[in-house]
């Protein structure tokens, strides 16, 4: 019997003392900060904080390593800012949670240009604030491509969540104005006691293939010359491979053969997205594109080479003497990239010899 007690006690110190991974415990810090609004405070003091004007990220250009950086800051330095510049510190109340690092230091991010419904100060002038700062307060789309793709992650992030606070700042029920929590990880009414949390907004992406060629398309809202993966949201009631297969026939005017999961990613622009990448195959002698005018500015097939050359290009890119773009690909950070880049692979290998 004593044996017995022994080793369930020895069990059971194991289980209790059992070392979580890093990835572990910054979950549950996580999750803990979320949950509880004097701990996220607390994390406020020793944390770091990134700098938007009305959505826009702010980034700096590091001559050193020539490229571009998100700068922190520090509470106490946000706070000397806001002071310098005759803000009330109440601004730091709409900041958001976004991550921590490996040693569990809180990123916050904050809007200095936009005004929440309860906020008693105006909001920052642009230019004002990026001469103190010495950066840019720009375009999160333009940001995406000269930064890290850590920093461009977090900022993603950081912008869906600043956003979705901005447009739902009222109950949809009682029209009352309704509090967020310190993370900023939802928002209550306060007198129906309605929560609501950020969402995200499914969007299937696709990358057509015939066996030899790729189908890219582009919107006119695209950057010039750039072409991607067939894209669109979710209908209600649809699951993932019929959203596919519609909107590959409403765009392409194609039926698909087999289609294959690849991954998913979060996109911020222009509402926050949960992008799904799939690969489809047409099918059999039906590669004829019947181009919906209506969401398309151009479609068509692309040959291995022609893909291959563009992938190695970096745009944006300024128009030619004869009045075209190149034709270019998304960057590294999308998820439309990776799709392009798996396909390509694959059609390289299936052309070595056996």
């Amino acid at each position: 019997m004593s044996l017995y007690c022994g080793i369930a006690c020895r069990r059971k110190s194991f289980w209790c003392y059992r070392l979580l991974s890093t990835y572990v415990n910054n979950a549950r810090y996580i999750f803990e900060l979320k949950e509880d609004d004097d701990a996220c405070k607390k994390a406020q003091r020793t944390g770091a904080f990134y700098l938007f004007h009305s959505l826009a990220p702010l980034i700096q250009k590091s001559e050193q390593h020539h490229q571009y950086l998100a700068p922190q800051y520090s509470l106490l330095e946000l706070e000397r800012l806001l002071d310098k510049f005759g803000q009330d510190t109440q601004k730091i109340e709409d900041s958001v949670l976004i991550g921590c690092s490996e040693q569990q230091e809180a990123w916050f991010a904050v809007d200095l240009g936009l005004n929440s419904s309860s906020s008693t100060s105006a909001s920052l002038q642009k230019p004002e604030m990026e001469a103190e700062l010495q950066g840019s307060f720009t375009e999160l789309r333009k940001a995406l491509f000269q930064l890290s793709m850590k920093d461009a992650s977090l900022l993603s992030t950081a912008q869906a969540l600043l956003h979705w606070h901005d447009a739902h700042q009222f109950c949809s029920r009682s029209g009352q104005l309704t509090k967020k929590n310190v993370a900023g990880s939802k928002r209550v009414c306060p007198s129906n006691k309605i929560i609501y949390y950020p969402q995200m907004a499914p969007v299937v992406i696709t990358l057509v293939s015939d066996g030899t060629r790729c189908l890219l398309a582009r919107q006119s809202s695209f950057p010039k010359g750039m072409y991607s993966a067939l894209s669109g949201f979710c209908d209600i009631g649809e699951s993932l491979e019929e959203a596919v297969r519609r909107e590959v026939a409403e765009e392409v005017g194609l039926e698909l053969d087999r289609l294959q999961y690849s991954a998913s990613q979060h996109w911020p622009v222009p509402n926050s997205s949960l992008m799904i990448a799939c690969h489809a195959t047409v099918k059999p002698g039906q590669t004829e594109i019947q181009m919906n005018l209506r969401e398309l500015e151009a479609a068509a097939w692309f040959s291995h080479d022609e893909v291959a050359t563009a992938l190695k290009r970096k745009g944006p890119y300024t128009q030619q003497q004869d009045g075209t773009f190149p034709f270019w690909l998304p960057p590294k950070l999308a998820i439309a990239h990776q799709l392009i880049k798996e396909w390509l692979e694959k059609q390289s290998c299936s052309s070595l010899p056996a």
